[in-house]
């Protein structure tokens, strides 16, 4: 591999609710998988560090690079981590001064110059201010790569489709084995099952609009009906249920019914209920019987609220965004467009308001501050479930993105 490459979350990366205040934007699952492996697979390089918000600098999670300090030597190169690639995509990193363009924006840049990682503290500087002049103002002679910009938090539900489809296909291609014959397999597209995947009978695959592709470890159980394009991750159980158009992180459990839904990963919907056109951020649990709502009476464009205000969407399906370590008790009803705050545990007998800040504690809208040592300690043991520690690394984010939204 050729060298390592650094991540780079500017303002718009460090303003994307609820996720940003836990982890880097390089560590959110964009379709299939996260922007950093997207990166590294499209680069053929190793991710050597991330640069983000100053409360994620001890941030350390399954092998991702630490962010980064000092100086950034010239050529190195400097990934916005805005930019998810398409997974077939290939470039070579270009000399000092050039770029990686996506979509005609600079989407990568090899330093011109030696950089000083303070310069970069606020992610407001663009990456077009640190190639060459000349690369910077008619992009002669740099590379291209195609993929997809994501300018906010929802773009994780508005691209998915197409991300998905594009996914599916790519992760397909490279599972040589047929599907197992016991499962009814409708569409021209294929259903790839990765070796130690376990696939039960009675279950039924749609492949009309898109690959279905079941990584390795998982275990898909009767009476699922998957309708592609669809990518469940390595050690994922699906407990029956209708799934269309989602992408299940790693290690999770899911039940119900789902559409057009991203699971970061390490999260748990593992009983009945409806979720749509929603973000289920890492260590989340939804209890039995959460439904979402992903469109209003009046077929309308959503409009979100978050710290920074009202924001109109653009779009006309939108459910939940929900943050990494938010917990939500059984029936729990959630509105078009609600976000929930990261490390938040909500409970009650009314759905929670559009807006929930980040480490809330309380029922029916009525919200205390979730102590930090109680939340770090339920955190500790939701993880434990799947075998995983809450290091002193991992504390230590927590605790300084407690302290931040605090």
């Amino acid at each position: 591999m050729s060298s390592g490459f650094i991540l780079y979350d500017d303002a718009a990366a460090r303003a994307a609710e609820p996720f940003a205040l836990t982890r880097p934007f390089g560590e959110l699952r964009v379709g299939a998988t996260v922007v950093r492996e997207r990166w590294e697979r499209v680069l053929n390089a190793k991710a050597a560090g991330f640069i983000g918000a100053a409360h994620l600098e001890a941030f350390a999670e399954f092998g991702a690079p630490g962010s980064v300090t000092g100086v950034l030597k010239a050529g190195t190169l400097l990934v916005n981590a805005r930019c998810a690639p398409n997974l077939i995509a290939r470039v070579a990193a270009p000399a000092a001064g050039g770029a990686v363009r996506c979509g005609g924006v600079i989407a990568a840049v090899a330093l011109a110059r030696d950089v000083n990682v303070s310069e970069l503290g606020g992610g407001q500087v663009p990456l077009d201010e640190l190639a060459s002049v000349r690369v910077a103002a008619r992009g002669d002679a740099d590379l291209a790569v195609n993929g997809w910009w994501l300018t906010a938090a929802w773009d994780l539900i508005r691209l998915l489709p197409d991300v998905l489809v594009a996914d599916a296909a790519a992760l397909a291609a490279a599972i040589p084995d047929e599907p197992p014959a016991h499962v009814d397999v409708l569409g021209e597209h294929r259903f790839a099952v990765a070796r130690g995947a376990y696939v039960e009978p009675q279950v039924v695959v749609d492949t009309t609009a898109g690959d279905v592709v079941v990584m390795e470890g998982a275990r898909i159980s009767a009476f699922a009906r998957l309708a592609g394009p669809i990518v469940i991750g390595a050690h994922t159980q699906v407990a029956g249920g209708r799934y269309s158009c989602v992408a299940v992180g790693e290690h999770s459990r899911v039940c119900g019914e789902m559409s057009v839904v991203s699971v970061q990963g390490h999260a748990n919907k593992g009983h009945d209920g409806f979720v749509g056109h929603s973000v289920i951020g890492r260590w989340a649990n939804l209890g039995a019987g959460t439904i979402t709502s992903n469109l209003k009476n009046s077929y309308g464009q959503v409009r979100v609220r978050d710290s920074r205000g009202e924001h109109d969407t653009g779009m006309q399906f939108l459910g939940s965004l929900i943050g990494d370590h938010v917990k939500v008790a059984i029936g729990t009803r959630l509105n078009t467009g609600t976000i929930i705050g990261a490390g938040s545990n909500l409970f009650g007998d009314s759905g929670p308001p559009k807006y929930v800040e980040p480490f809330s504690w309380g029922q029916d809208g009525m919200y205390d501050t979730y102590a930090l040592q109680k939340f770090l300690a339920v955190a500790s043991l939701a993880m434990q479930r799947r075998s995983v520690a809450l290091t002193p690394a991992l504390r230590a984010t927590l605790t300084a993105a407690w302290n931040a939204a605090n």
